[in-house]
């Protein structure tokens, strides 16, 4: 029988939950509410706010992340028995992450606990696919395929149209479309909506969609190249999907995930249907070339230290975009880049008051704060600068991309890297 303590939180979990009773499956910026009140170290009403989302997800893997995260928040308030029973829950819904579970100092409070050996031995430990030849990573772009099969069908019934999305796009996606879908986007609802919101605009992009068919000549020589500075490199496979304007790639354990919609833009595509927030997240198709190179990078920083450092977060994405450049001759971020020029010193004096605090989303995934004259993203620029100050100065340039993916000391790699002084001489 569940004791007091659980029934108590859980109830408390369903009543958050009434609030949202008769709004959308996933309500409207509750995942960001939910993350904040985790970083606030609320964790209760954080755990009520997980659960919430893992009742509601439409994705795997958002329903593992959000039992797992309410198992931690739990456990940080010593509330053993909810702990174990939502960290069952995860398990129960495909949780494969020994290595995480073991190594999440959230779990501290409750791993002396009788229970504890015995929860982590059902926790399967899935490695990553991966191969060390770089000719033997695969491109998947049957996504883009099914995609434009299900959009054409349901614009034939639009009185059924998410019905057959469901069907025909997500029922039948691959494993690496259906991470990106539960790290990236909110709920196939959401996706709907954004789809069916622009219909002239996924119109014109339609060829450009198909663009990695292209390039994989290119992608296949950047990967190359990364064996060459970095022989420990693994190469996963590479999914391409159409996503919902909500991140144009990130990693999960199947591979690099691409949302390909937004490396479309050309001179032909008119954008007079988008707002400026989804205007601000078009990129030119020449960059795509640069992002699945940044994406490789991030697959290769297991190594790394994690803290929640403003300053550690700057450095693992302008590490992507710097090494991602080298062995690229593409940079993903090439208009933040280029208006960062001659405003190495201001941004830098901005930057200096938050880079030992957790203030991620001051640099970082901010594009619906930014504006023409304060783009988003400019801890990109910043983690960039450091990385190639690093490697210039470093004689062996092998060692220092090795050195880079694997930081255990974010303060030291600033101070060895001579940026400080490279921009106070500005």
């Amino acid at each position: 029988m569940l004791k007091n303590t659980l029934i108590f939180t859980i109830l408390c979990a369903f009543s958050y939950l009434s609030g949202y009773a008769q709004q959308s499956p996933v309500p409207v910026n509750l995942e960001k509410k939910v993350d904040s009140l985790y970083k606030k170290k609320n964790f209760t009403e954080a755990a009520a706010g997980y659960i919430s989302l893992a009742l509601h997800s439409d994705f795997k893997l958002k329903t593992i992340t959000s039992y797992y995260q309410a198992a931690c928040c739990y456990s940080l308030v010593h509330n053993s028995d909810s702990a174990f029973f939502y960290l069952q829950k995860a398990i129960d819904a495909g949780l494969t992450d020994r290595k995480r579970a073991l190594d999440d100092s959230d779990f501290e409070p409750v791993n002396r606990d009788e229970r504890w050996n015995k929860m982590i031995a059902k926790i399967k430990d899935n490695k990553p696919k991966t191969n060390t030849d770089p000719k033997k990573a695969n491109l998947i772009t049957s996504d883009i395929v099914n995609f434009w099969a299900a959009y054409d069908k349901g614009l034939k019934d639009t009185a059924n149209f998410r019905t057959i999305m469901k069907a025909e796009y997500f029922d039948k996606g691959s494993e690496g479309m259906l991470d990106y879908m539960g790290l990236k986007v909110r709920s196939i609802d959401y996706f709907v909506e954004h789809i069916r919101s622009f219909p002239k605009f996924y119109a014109a992009i339609r060829g450009n969609t198909y663009a990695p068919i292209k390039i994989k000549a290119d992608l296949v020589a950047a990967f190359k190249e990364m064996k060459a500075i970095y022989p420990e490199a693994k190469f996963p496979d590479v999914y391409f999907v159409i996503g919902a304007f909500t991140s144009g790639g990130t990693v999960s354990d199947n591979g690099l995930l691409i949302g390909i919609n937004q490396f479309c833009d050309d001179p032909s595509i008119v954008k007079d249907e988008l707002d400026p927030r989804t205007k601000r997240m078009f990129v030119n198709k020449q960059l795509l070339p640069g992002l699945v190179p940044h994406e490789l990078i991030h697959f290769q920083q297991n190594g790394l230290k994690h803290d929640t450092t403003t300053l550690s977060s700057a450095i693992m994405e302008g590490m992507a975009d710097f090494i991602g450049e080298k062995i690229s001759g593409v940079n993903a971020n090439e208009e933040l880049y280029s208006w960062a020029k001659g405003k190495e010193k201001a941004i830098w004096t901005r930057f200096v008051p938050d880079m030992y605090m957790n203030r991620y989303s001051n640099w970082m995934a901010n594009r619906q704060n930014s504006t023409v004259d304060n783009p988003a993203d400019q801890g990109y620029w910043i983690g960039y600068q450091i990385c190639k100050a690093y490697y210039n100065q470093s004689a062996d340039k092998k060692q220092a991309v090795h050195d880079m993916l694997n930081i255990q000391d974010y303060r030291k790699f600033l101070k060895d890297s001579g940026w400080e002084q490279t921009v106070a001489a500005l």
